[in-house]
C-alpha cells in the first residue's frame, strides 16, 4: 500500500498541489460567503423597553427615544409597503409614527426623508435615488415616508436600528436593507 501511495506521488505531485489550492480555494470562498451573511445588524442600537400594542387614539411620541422611531410600543395595524409623498400625509390616520412602527415589528426597513432638512439638496433627486433602491427589492417590506421632524434628509430604521446617513448612497442603503431586514420580533408577519 505504501509503495502505491508513494507512487501517486511521485508521478503526479502537482496533483497534490491541485487538490490542495482547489481546497483552500473552496474553503475561502466559504468563509466570505458566510461572513458577508452574517456581518451583523447596521446602525446605531436603539434600546426598545416594549412591543406593545396601545390604542391608536393617543398620541406615541412619548414612547420613542429617537426621531424617527426604530421600535417601541405602537398601534396595532401598520401602512402598507410603498413610497410616501408629502401630499399623502392628509389622507393618513394621525400619528402616522404609531402604525409605522408595528411594520418596524414586522421586519419592515423604513426610509424616513425630509427634503426640507438642511443639506437634502433636489429633493425629487434625493427621492429617486430612495425609488430606485426600494425597486431593486421589489419594494418588499420597504416604506419610504416623509418626516418634518427630521432634523437630517434621511433616517433609516429597522427594529432597534436607526442610520443617519450623510447621504442617500444607494450601497449604503442596500446593505441596510440585506443586513437588517426581517431582523425583528415578528419577522414572518406581513
Amino acid at each position: 500500500m505504501k509503495t502505491r501511495s508513494k507512487n501517486l506521488k511521485q508521478k503526479n505531485p502537482q496533483l497534490i498541489w491541485i487538490i490542495g489550492a482547489a481546497v483552500l480555494l473552496v474553503g475561502s470562498l466559504a468563509a466570505f460567503t458566510l461572513s458577508g451573511q452574517n456581518a451583523g445588524l447596521m446602525g446605531d442600537p436603539v434600546a426598545i423597553a416594549s412591543a406593545e400594542h396601545v390604542s391608536p387614539d393617543k398620541d406615541p411620541s412619548a414612547y420613542y427615544q429617537t426621531n424617527p422611531p426604530a421600535g417601541g410600543p405602537h398601534f396595532p395595524t401598520d401602512f402598507k409597503a410603498g413610497f410616501y409623498q408629502e401630499s399623502d400625509l392628509a389622507n393618513l390616520p394621525a400619528y402616522p409614527e404609531g402604525y409605522l412602527v408595528h411594520n418596524l415589528e414586522h421586519g419592515y426597513v423604513i426610509f424616513w426623508y425630509n427634503c426640507a432638512a438642511p443639506g437634502a439638496g433636489d429633493c425629487a433627486a434625493f427621492k429617486q435615488t430612495l425609488k430606485g433602491v426600494m425597486d431593486e427589492f421589489n419594494g418588499v417590506k420597504l416604506i419610504a415616508f416623509p418626516w418634518r421632524k427630521l432634523d437630517v434628509p434621511l433616517a433609516v430604521a429597522s427594529w432597534g436600528r436607526l442610520l443617519k446617513p450623510a447621504s442617500p448612497d444607494p450601497q449604503t442603503l442596500r446593505s441596510f436593507i440585506r443586513r437588517n431586514l426581517n431582523q425583528a420580533p415578528e419577522p414572518h408577519a406581513d
